[in-house]
């Protein structure tokens, strides 16, 4: 939500710019209305971006999204603008680009004040009013039963933007199962079912709210937790030396937590700025696709059609961030009653692992399956996945339930990231002689050294390899 806000601002302040030059150059009356061919306008839109991403940067309450008057939002916007501004003109000033339409600026202040101000509040009570309906929420497990516990739950219920949601509470002594300790939230178990319930729910974080000197063995649970690419929250009374802990991937730091100071242990990137733009390459890059290649599209439709009768896409259940199911688009290769013929051809099964692979698969429609398999072309749905905020362009490929099942607990953590359209394995030289733990390793290997320049690198390799037709 944070990089999908910081998106908005930034869009906002493009849209500011471009209706402040424009009313400067044809709306306004008089000798207020036109400009100079120089200086390039251009230019000075990109600076002004770059200026006010490392404002909203520094100054945004991305992630502070209570429920506030708007007379309120405009003054905190208005603030941020008015340094923002300062920021630009002293851009200009410092490499002399001179010439500048002081009623331009003037204009472009008042125009981005108002619509970030807008923008701001529509976004609050649009998100208070989508995750109210459930979506958007991240599951919470809290460790702890007494006052402190209450204080929390209590404390994530009233947040306003709904945020997240307590699936239960875990408690070390198991005569608590059962209790409720408010709001409806009760103990569901003792902390030795913390793997299970990991394995059987979707659980984005862990919010520890008990001393951790009452807690025994507390670093064992907060490895199970790294384990499974899921965060973990300390409630502060800062005994954290208490227990010893050393992640071996994860990272600590102080954070705050619905207004709550607390000790955060996280597996996935904490670069805001690299993932911004991630998410903005997925949208743009995407779009682009869908457009251009929309007589592909329907070129592959209608030979599916003609050749096999059946849909022309297949669809499937796959995993997503921390287990949640989501149903993945394909054009179908195969015949269609492919997946109950998988019994009988299990025994001739060439991967190791829970996965399902066959050279020579007689599922495959003829000529036409065999083509978009080697060329990667059965992919292009998963596009309209990525649009939908399911997947990203890179990532872990995204499994189906059944090898999720099967995966060990050191494998799981794989979850932690959106899965992709395109990854490590994929443009692997010897991608189809990896057993299925190496496969595993590259993946966490992605998530624990990802950068952006990591993706692109990906993304132009995937692409040798759909030109060169070494699919599957």
């Amino acid at each position: 939500m944070v990089v999908t806000q910081r998106i908005a601002d930034l869009f906002l302040v493009v849209v500011s710019f471009i209706l402040a030059y424009l009313l400067k150059k044809y709306v306004f009356p008089g000798s207020l209305k036109g400009l100079s061919p120089t200086p390039s306008y251009y230019v000075i839109l990109l600076l002004t971006v770059m200026i006010w991403y490392l404002i909203l940067s520094w100054m945004g309450d991305h992630g502070q999204n209570r429920l506030q008057p708007f007379p309120v939002i405009l003054w905190k916007r208005l603030k941020m603008t008015g340094v923002a501004m300062v920021a630009l003109v002293s851009a200009l000033f410092i490499l002399k680009i001179t010439e500048v339409s002081r009623v331009m600026i003037g204009s472009f202040f008042v125009i981005n004040a108002i619509l970030q101000s807008v923008g701001k509040w529509v976004v609050i009570r649009f998100s208070a009013s989508y995750r109210k309906k459930g979506f958007g929420q991240e599951a919470v497990l809290v460790v702890g039963s007494r006052e402190r516990a209450k204080t929390m739950i209590d404390t994530i219920f009233d947040d306003e933007e709904v945020r997240y949601k307590v699936i239960g509470c875990l408690d070390p002594d198991p005569l608590a199962e059962g209790l409720e300790i408010s709001r409806g939230v009760k103990v569901i178990g003792n902390l030795e079912r913390l793997p299970t319930i990991l394995r059987g729910q979707v659980v984005d974080g862990i919010v520890i709210a008990m001393p951790l000197r009452m807690l025994e063995e507390a670093g064992r649970w907060m490895s199970v937790a790294e384990q499974f690419g899921v965060w973990v929250r300390i409630v502060p009374d800062w005994q954290i030396h208490s227990i010893m802990y050393r992640p071996k991937v994860a990272s600590i730091h102080i954070d705050s937590f619905l207004g709550v100071p607390v000790l955060t242990l996280i597996t996935t990137t904490q670069k805001q700025g690299s993932m911004l733009a991630k998410t903005v390459i997925d949208y743009v890059f995407t779009g682009l696709v869908l457009f251009l290649l929309l007589p592909v599209f329907a070129a592959i439709a209608f030979t599916i059609k003609v050749t096999d009768r059946g849909p022309v896409f297949f669809r499937q259940e796959r995993v997503s961030l921390r287990g949640r199911p989501f149903m993945l688009y394909k054009f179908r290769t195969m015949v269609v009653d492919a997946e109950k013929k998988t019994d009988e051809l299990k025994r001739l099964n060439e991967a190791d692992g829970p996965v399902f692979k066959i050279k020579r698969d007689p599922r495959i429609i003829p000529y036409i399956g065999h083509f978009l398999r080697r060329t990667s072309l059965d992919e292009l749905p998963q596009f309209l996945n990525v649009l939908k905020g399911e997947m990203s362009i890179v990532g872990p490929r995204p499994p189906i339930p059944s090898e999720v099942n099967e995966y060990e607990d050191s494998w799981r953590r794989r979850l932690s990231m959106k899965p992709g359209l395109t990854c490590l394995w994929q443009v692997a030289q010897n991608r189809h002689d990896l057993k299925f733990g190496e496969w595993m390793s590259l993946d966490l290997q992605y998530i624990d050294s990802w950068s952006l320049w990591m993706d692109i690198k990906i993304m132009f390799q995937t692409f040798i390899v759909v030109l060169s037709g070494r699919g599957r």
